[in-house]
């Protein structure tokens, strides 16, 4: 299970509390378990990326803690909550080709299941040898998805990953990472603006306080 236990957080220093900076996030607590698709729901602006990147990892909080079946997140290795985030742009290494930045996720270009994925998330032979201002940033956002998938996590959080996609190029990807987590049994945190898509994928929606 991964759980968020009154998790507090807000922009300044943590100090800064009582001195009027409200939290972002005050008190929040959830849980998602293996095999879970569950709809983080709440207006803009409401601390949703944020919480997001809390639960992986990338920001640590004022107050309250992140575990992962029970222990605290690891601070070095690969992390079994991985995170994609809305701008790929942002997370791609600009020095290394495509093909080095999945390797580093543990890519095996000699792996039939490897070759597979990225057919199956329609990433081309020809993206590999690219650096990532090459590409779109809705082919970016692929290689971060296959980055994420390839990592085999235990929990993944997608922040609005369709927002760079086409309507049937979402269809594919979600249908994807249905069936890889069929497969591995993660559980799945995300957040979209579309209700219609949260409605087709989601299992249990969780509403943040606004």
């Amino acid at each position: 299970m991964l759980e968020a236990q009154s998790i507090i957080f807000g922009y300044g220093r943590r100090g800064d509390r009582g001195k009027g900076t409200a939290p972002v996030i005050d008190d929040v607590s959830l849980a998602i378990s293996s095999g879970e698709r569950v709809y983080l729901s709440a207006p803009s602006g409401s601390g949703k990326t944020t919480l997001c990147r809390i639960m992986a990892g990338f920001i640590k909080p004022w107050g309250g803690e992140v575990l992962v079946d029970g222990d605290v997140l690891p601070r070095h290795g690969i992390c079994p909550v991985q995170l994609i985030g809305q701008h790929p742009e942002h997370v791609l290494d600009p020095r290394r080709r495509m093909r080095e930045s999945l390797a580093e996720a543990g890519w095996d270009p000699n792996d039939a299941a490897d070759a597979t994925l990225l057919e199956r998330l329609g990433i081309r032979e020809r993206w590999l040898t690219r650096f990532p201002h090459e590409l779109s940033g809705g082919e970016m956002q692929r290689f971060c998805i296959a980055r994420a998938l390839l990592a085999h996590p235990r929990y993944l959080i997608a922040d609005e990953i369709s927002t760079m996609l086409d309507m049937i190029t979402q269809e594919r990807i979600w249908q994807v990472l249905k069936e890889e987590q069929d497969k591995h049994g993660f559980g799945v945190l995300f957040t979209t603006h579309s209700p219609a898509l949260a409605d087709r994928i989601a299992t249990r929606c969780v509403k943040l306080p606004e």
